[in-house]
């Protein structure tokens, strides 16, 4: 809007186009409750207070009016929705703002990926912003299905949907001072970095900081956080389907530095997103633990604004978007109107605009597995093997030794002591290079799982009672172009088609919550007790989260940031 128009309507010389009378409002800026009324002329807010007509009134009688909320972190991949269909999702939770980072889908595609999610956001009912993937791949020690160096990130640099770097994942390299990494710090050193530093503390965490490192959201502890935060961090508590770390972190947050806090939620799936909510679900899970409202609501709106230099939102104030919730309940605060730049677009759980018809875009195929190269076989070289310790409702993983048995000269799963195979599968380049390992937690009885969903190269992981089990799912994943099985044998128990880059559906998310949760009542009828074993899978090949992972390459002591051999002895 031009100036002179917005300072005419805002001095109530025209009607307004909307008007919100009778409003309870969360005013983040000063702290307060204000019964007032908000006008609004397209996209924008012009005027609080008494005195303004508009073409069309809307009177909340005493209800709640807050600023829509801002995820600061998202993978929208993890959904295994594409952008149109995870807004469709959490736009009538409240939120409406996102910043993501598709690294998923980069880590396949490149920049064709980063495209794709471009144009399937593009006009829709959620402002999706994009932070430049910074590691593509993560590290050296994976084969992904592309490689985004610092001069291919210049490209994105320009668009205005683009606010910075993404996550720094390679903190090793960070630190270090590798050229590649550190080159991509410097062309994004005047825009917003975010980081990942699981773990780092002391003088690396200094040397990761001073290179312009702005966030981290993989504390896991107050104490962690605490110390990312003396050291100039934003902290991003998230709280995913397989890292809960609200309410473990909800205690570090004060009065005094709550401005330095943000709330995001990393990697969330289906059936938590339908069930529990998105930034909606943190914001009353932080007042239910005793955050003060208004504080809960800070973190969910202005901080994140801040942080990223979204100037135009975050806030209730003249000139900003009017990107707006309606609530009834301060302290379990639902939306049962959504306002996206000034426009009704949710009411009561339900979008209020049509969906748009997006043009169908081809993506190349992305399963290339050399099968006459896969094998499970594990040449026994010794008897106890380090085996990789799964612990639920974390990312991170225990560096295991555990004697495993051996039959003709080969290593075996032994489901009774909860020790699985686990292999990762090449599917990019037909290399045939399949990791192999062990893995104690998923609790599988007998079968397997498979899923091409595998931060970040997302290769094809398999973990398996036997030999037979693990091929057959490994097989029918790549046969459906990606996405998630469990089978018993030779039998399928239940599968979801995820074939957008072997990482998204062409379903709604209803459909693609009730395949997923068949396929986890499939594994659980396997044997494992997880809430979401394919979740807590699809981590077990990230080599940039302690302590152990296994990759297409091999298996990655990730504290020493190097490969190690299976065989302890």
């Amino acid at each position: 809007m031009e100036l002179a128009e917005l300072v005419r309507y805002a001095r109530g010389e025209e009607p307004a186009h909307l008007l919100l009378k009778n409003a309870r409002l969360v005013n983040v800026l000063s702290g307060e409750i204000i019964h007032t009324n908000v006008a609004v002329v397209r996209s924008r807010i012009v005027g609080l207070g008494d005195g303004y007509e508009a073409e069309k009134v809307i009177d909340l009688e005493g209800a709640y009016l807050a600023p829509g909320f801002i995820d600061a972190h998202v993978h929208i991949e993890s959904s295994m929705a594409p952008p149109s269909e995870f807004a469709r999702t959490v736009v009538p939770r409240g939120t409406t703002t996102v910043v993501t980072d598709p690294h998923e889908i980069a880590n396949v595609l490149g920049l064709d990926g980063i495209r794709f999610m471009f144009e399937n956001a593009k006009y829709g009912p959620l402002s999706m912003y994009v932070m430049a993937s910074s590691c593509v791949p993560a590290t050296t020690m994976e084969t992904n299905g592309a490689t985004l160096h610092w001069y291919d990130l210049v490209s994105l640099k320009s668009d205005p949907w683009v606010l910075g770097l993404a996550e720094v994942m390679n903190f090793p390299g960070v630190i270090f001072g590798d050229d590649e990494v550190l080159d991509k710090l410097r062309i994004f050193r005047e825009e917003v970095i975010d980081g990942h530093a699981p773990g780092v503390t002391g003088k690396a965490l200094q040397a990761y900081v001073a290179t312009g490192i702005g966030s981290d959201h993989e504390a896991t502890t107050v104490e962690e956080a605490l110390e990312k935060l003396r050291a100039g961090m934003t902290i991003f508590i998230r709280e995913a389907t397989n890292a809960h770390n609200l309410k473990d972190l909800l205690p570090l947050v004060t009065e005094r530095n709550h401005h330095r806090i943000c709330f995001c939620t990393d990697d969330r799936q289906p059936a938590d997103l339908l069930d529990q909510g998105h930034i909606d679900y943190m914001v009353r899970t932080a007042i239910a633990e005793g955050i003060d409202p208004i504080i809960a609501f800070r973190m969910a709106t202005w901080n994140p604004a801040q942080y990223f230099r979204l100037h135009d939102r975050g806030a209730i104030t003249p000139g900003r978007r009017a990107d707006m919730i309606v609530f009834d309940d301060l302290h379990a605060p639902r939306p049962r109107l959504v306002f996206r730049g000034g426009k009704l677009v949710a009411k009561n759980g339900v979008m209020t605009v049509p969906p748009r018809t997006i043009p169908a875009r081809a993506l190349r195929h992305t399963m290339n597995v050399a099968w006459e190269k896969v094998n499970f076989d594990i040449p026994a070289e010794g008897r106890v093997a380090r085996v990789i310790g799964h612990i639920p409702n974390q990312l991170i993983t225990k560096h295991l030794q555990l004697e495993v048995p051996i039959v003709e000269g080969l290593a075996q799963a032994d489901p009774g002591r909860d020790i699985l195979k686990m292999a990762v599968i090449e599917r990019h380049m037909h290399s045939g290079n399949v990791g192999k390992g062990f893995i104690q937690g998923i609790g599988l009885k007998r079968g397997a799982l498979a899923s091409s969903v595998a931060h970040d190269h997302h290769n094809i992981v398999v973990v398996g009672a036997d030999d037979l089990s693990m091929m057959t799912a490994a097989r029918r994943v790549a046969e459906m172009g990606g996405g998630l099985v469990a089978v018993d044998g030779e039998r399928v128990l239940a599968e979801v088609p995820l074939p957008l880059a072997g990482l998204m559906s062409k379903e709604p998310m209803e459909v693609i919550r009730d395949q997923v949760d068949a396929a986890i009542k499939a594994a659980q009828f396997l044997g494992s007790p997880l809430h979401d074993p394919f979740m807590g899978m699809s981590f077990m090949a990230l080599e940039v989260i302690p302590s152990l992972k296994l990759t297409d390459l091999g298996l990655v002591d990730v504290d020493k940031f190097e490969f190690v051999p299976l065989w302890v002895s």
